[in-house]
């Protein structure tokens, strides 16, 4: 690089941190925590014994996993305006990648509860436990050991993701690196350095994903 392409590209280090501090990694942790709710309603449905209950969640799981995200975002964004419902972007994009997660990590959650020995609830009914105590007590906890590795992922993905919400108009992380580019000229230069905050937040993400796997891992029965 030349000198002004390293001035430039300490000079855009400062806005690009802070879009990705303000704007992206507050939108993958807003989206992720609001979806892990969801996933676990979908989880407990899809493990229902009512078939119609269970069926919604399966189709609801199926769409969601069966569709692009940028899809998701475009008909919620553009698609809905068009029946009379207006959502600014920001809340837009929550909303967009909160179904995207819950549809994902409901099966990952639901393939956790399963994971647990039948005998844990058998266990759980002999000491009077009703169903909704054992699940809270004795098989969510051991679920979510098992869960963790899986939903990291997700949650490292959903970073990435996040500039997606670049083309609903929210100002994050990948929006900030166009703007840049856009005046200086420098597309290759400012993109190239967006990639490389994106990478090491993921670092980031992946180094306390294997330390919480490391310390969680004693606790599971090999």
């Amino acid at each position: 690089m030349d000198e002004t392409s390293v001035e430039l590209f300490v000079s855009s280090l400062r806005p690009l941190i802070v879009a990705a501090v303000t704007a992206t990694i507050p939108l993958a942790v807003i989206s992720f925590v609001l979806g892990l709710v969801l996933a676990l309603v979908l989880a407990l449905m899809r493990l229902s014994s009512r078939p119609w209950v269970s069926g919604v969640a399966r189709v609801y799981i199926s769409v969601i996993r069966g569709t692009p995200l940028l899809v998701q975002l475009f008909v919620i964004f553009y698609g809905l305006p068009s029946i009379g419902v207006v959502i600014s972007p920001w809340p837009c994009a929550i909303l967009a990648f909160t179904l995207n997660v819950g549809g994902y990590a409901a099966e990952v959650i639901r393939a956790a509860i399963l994971s647990v020995p039948k005998g844990q609830w058998e266990a759980a009914y002999m000491i009077g436990m009703s169903r909704s105590t054992a699940l809270k007590r004795i098989i969510l906890p051991q679920a979510a050991r098992v869960s963790v590795p899986p939903l990291s992922n997700t949650f490292i993905s959903l970073v990435k993701d996040t500039s997606l919400a670049s083309l609903i108009l929210v100002t994050e992380l990948f929006r900030e690196a166009q703007r840049i580019a856009a005046f200086s000229q420098e597309f290759m230069l400012l993109y190239v350095e967006a990639a490389l905050i994106y990478w090491l937040i993921c670092l980031v993400l992946s180094s306390g994903q294997g330390r919480l796997e490391t310390r969680l891992d004693r606790y599971v029965a090999h």
